[in-house]
């Protein structure tokens, strides 16, 4: 039997709501260009309600056999994405003790010059780059300074070479960001442009969300990761409001 290239199980996980996604809605609301916040996007943490959906996850995880909990967890190196994975391992979400993996090619989407500013913002600012935006699409538009949904493929390319190297056979987590979900959907599945979007386009990533593949062995190439779940959130959200929301980068989904 040829030896699986990939983990048994990989989930993706959204991090949980973050002070920036309410600092977003609220720039929304009172019409502002940008929104208001003092950290760079990097350090920004989790709200309450994040912590609340973090840490119920966590317990929802720990409730399961242990043959259905990670035990490789990889997270994005932004504060909001850490606080979730610590969160859900002191819940005992995971099946060990192994320690966290932070991997900068998780990292969120970049949008340089755009960063902050609402749909509004970008439209009043920079009324080129809403133009660009327009002509080239979500897919390839890349602000300057900033990366377009292409570049994030790129590096996330590379890490499931990296996971397929180190971490096959293993159950594997990963707690990251909306595009960062959508983006690795594209890259496990050999999606299209059109066929990604649509998914996008059907709503937000809910934070806290899990996306779920598995390994078979009768798949394409010697095994391929199958797709189980897509943005699940109510097997262990009950007690905790479900918030499915752009990043709070800018206004514009990703």
């Amino acid at each position: 039997m040829t030896p699986a290239r990939w983990p048994s199980r990989l989930w993706i996980v959204r991090h949980g709501e973050s002070a920036g996604n309410v600092a977003r809605d609220a720039a929304h609301a009172a019409g502002a260009e940008r929104i208001d916040l003092s950290h760079r996007d990097v350090d920004i943490p989790l709200s309450p309600l994040g912590e609340e959906q973090a840490r119920a996850l966590g317990a929802w995880f720990a409730h399961a056999d242990p043959d259905d909990r990670p035990d490789i967890l990889l997270v994005s190196p932004y504060v909001r994405a850490r606080q979730t994975l610590n969160l859900f391992r002191e819940q005992g979400g995971a099946a060990g003790d192994e320690p966290i993996g932070i991997d900068e090619r998780l990292r969120e989407k970049e949008f340089g010059i755009l960063d902050g500013l609402t749909t509004s913002g970008v439209a009043s600012v920079y009324p080129d780059q809403a133009e660009f935006r327009r002509i080239l699409g979500k897919f390839y538009h890349r602000p300057p300074g900033g990366e377009s949904w292409c570049d994030v493929i790129f590096r996330l390319r590379s890490l499931m070479d990296t996971i397929a190297l180190h971490y096959a056979g293993r159950r594997v987590m990963i707690v990251a960001h909306q595009v960062v979900v959508l983006c690795l959907r594209y890259v496990i599945e050999n999606l299209t442009e059109d066929e990604i979007l649509a998914i996008d386009h059907q709503g937000d990533v809910a934070n806290c969300s899990v996306t779920e593949y598995r390994f078979d062995p009768d798949g394409p190439q010697d095994g391929a990761l199958t797709l189980v779940r897509y943005n699940a959130v109510v097997d262990h959200q009950g007690s905790a409001p479900v918030t499915a929301e752009p990043d709070r980068t800018t206004g514009v989904r990703g």
